[in-house]
């Protein structure tokens, strides 16, 4: 049954670990309903089972995002259950391959990469706007990376990728900001999730030594910037890729 029209409603991809979750979890604590969409399903019912506990409004949808009528589900699915769609945050993402030159990388790893960082984020706009747009606008936040700023060696796939997002963010921003839709990119340093915590050890005590704040971020960190990107606080904020990584991008 649809929610009340004053209620907002939030889509979240990447929830059901690291990043999403904690972003999906903030989302339903500032009292959105909030699609959990995740490939992995018994974390995604996790996630699920622990913001409901905390008294969210929440409800998990399966998704492969690199799939267009997957994700055409999925949006269907949470518009159908809760009514609209005022704010989203693509935030699924993968590494792929560590240690290859770029001439070394793998077509396959080239191609998964692409398919769920770049293909992925596309695919939820491509599903998201109109739904945003029955409604008078909305904000969207695409996860982008420290890597999508500056060069990423040995991860040419995933530097392409995250650089390609920015670049889709800042093309539809331009096209819909008289529309009511602001699209901004949240671009996170080394952030302490199951991604990076499959790192060699040596290589994480070394950058994070190398980091100017000294730290690992911390998930919510992220996720209080993105609820910030979707609130009317940043009413004039959009086209924006937005650095939170302890001023790495800064030396």
């Amino acid at each position: 049954m649809a929610q009340s029209e004053t209620r907002k409603v939030a889509f979240v991809t990447g929830a059901s670990s690291g990043i999403g979750r904690a972003t999906a979890a903030a989302f339903a604590a500032r009292g959105y309903a909030t699609a959990l969409v995740d490939f992995n399903e018994a974390q995604g019912r996790e996630a699920e089972a622990e913001i409901r506990k905390a008294g969210g409004e929440c409800m998990f949808i399966a998704c492969d995002v690199s799939n267009d009528e997957s994700v055409k589900q999925a949006v269907e699915t949470a518009v159908s259950a809760y009514g609209r769609l005022d704010a989203a945050f693509n935030g699924a993402g993968i590494d792929g391959e560590h240690g290859k030159m770029a001439a070394d990388c793998s077509i396959d790893n080239w191609q998964k990469v692409l398919g769920v960082n770049l293909t992925g984020v596309w695919l939820c706009m491509r599903h998201q706007i109109p739904e945003m747009l029955k409604n008078g606008g909305g904000a969207i936040v695409n996860c982008s990376s420290t890597a999508g700023l500056e060069g990423a060696p040995t991860l040419a796939a995933y530097c392409a990728s995250k650089h390609g997002v920015i670049g889709v963010t800042k093309a539809a921003a331009i096209e819909y900001a008289r529309q009511g839709i602001r699209v901004n990119a949240v671009c996170p340093g080394m952030i302490a999730t199951p991604m990076t915590a499959g790192l060699d050890q040596e290589l994480l005590s070394a950058l994070v030594e190398q980091s100017p704040i000294g730290r690992q971020g911390r998930p919510e960190e992220i996720a209080s910037a993105v609820l910030w990107l979707c609130s009317d606080g940043a009413s004039f904020t959009t086209g924006q890729a937005l650095a939170v990584d302890g001023a790495w991008t800064s030396c």
